[in-house]
């Protein structure tokens, strides 16, 4: 059975700490054909990667990177971490190679999807990504939709930041879209890339920040995920029911998604389980949590 989780280190490979995705032939999945991940902690040195078929959004996850694209050099301003405000991004569509780098420690995450349809390479300041506090009561979390499409032109893929507070659900009530059905739902694989850490108010001695993700099956497709994560783990959901993402009381969570597909519409829509759908009739009733968003 094909492995859906990817602790840190499990996807390394040469200068990445997670490498995976349809042009990464050190992690082959099986069946993983439309989304891609790498991240790297920077040296000083730059990290390359070569033109190929596919599109890429650059993501700073701590501290500022320098991209190159074409010739043209774009200064992306990054954050101290992911739990301290949005970032700067850049999108460099097709075929482009890219030299990224930055100060020793900085780390980066860059997704990907295989593409056809250019799109022109374009840099999202931290000011102009659309911030979304989705849910209510302790399913509130933050959506920071730099890469959905009512942001960003591109191809293929839709790419977000979602961040939960410590004792929230997210990716809640579950969903899945692993079906083309016009209108209503579409095939989208989905990567789950996670980042924790402890509340800001916990003791010295707190310091192993856990999050949990869920996947079940939908249909006679076999998948049953129940992982605990930390910073730099992935999940991968092919198809299935999926959530919630749970931040444990004392524990801030973040993950990146990166989902793309084969249907004829760049959209993401979902099918609720109809058995917890039902609860997002209670938020109507419910403030959005006073914590959100992060960073002010």
């Amino acid at each position: 059975m094909t492995n859906w989780v990817y602790p840190l280190g499990k996807a390394a490979d040469g200068p990445w700490d997670v490498s995976l995705g349809a042009y990464d032939s050190a992690q082959q999945v099986d069946g993983w054909e439309h989304t891609g991940l790498k991240t790297a902690t920077l040296s000083g040195e730059a990290v390359t990667l070569d033109a190929v078929a596919e599109e890429r959004i650059i993501i700073p996850l701590s501290g500022d990177v320098t991209a190159v694209v074409d010739g043209h050099t774009y200064e992306l301003s990054g954050r101290e971490s992911v739990f301290h405000g949005p970032t700067d991004v850049l999108y460099t569509g097709v075929n482009k190679a890219v030299q990224i780098s930055g100060a020793t420690g900085v780390r980066v995450a860059i997704a990907s999807a295989p593409a056809s349809d250019e799109y022109p390479t374009r840099l999202i300041t931290k000011d102009e990504a659309p911030l979304e506090l989705r849910g209510a009561g302790n399913c509130s979390r933050e959506v920071r939709n730099f890469g959905t499409p009512a942001a960003l032109e591109a191809d293929r893929f839709i790419v977000c930041e979602v961040l939960t507070p410590a004792g929230n659900w997210s990716s809640y009530p579950p969903h899945k879209h692993d079906e083309e059905k016009e209108g209503e739902e579409t095939r989208l694989e989905e990567i789950y890339y996670f980042e924790t850490r402890v509340t800001p108010d916990a003791p010295k001695e707190a310091t192993d920040a856990i999050g949990y993700q869920r996947v079940y099956a939908s249909d006679d497709r076999p998948i049953d995920v129940n992982a605990e994560v930390r910073t730099g783990d992935v999940v991968l959901v092919p198809y299935g029911w999926h959530g919630p993402a749970m931040a444990p009381p004392g524990y801030d969570m973040y993950y990146l998604n990166v989902m793309a597909g084969p249907g004829p519409v760049r959209k993401w829509l979902i099918s609720d389980d109809p058995h917890h759908g039902w609860v997002r009739q209670q938020w109507e009733d419910q403030d959005i949590d006073a914590r959100l968003p992060f960073g002010g």
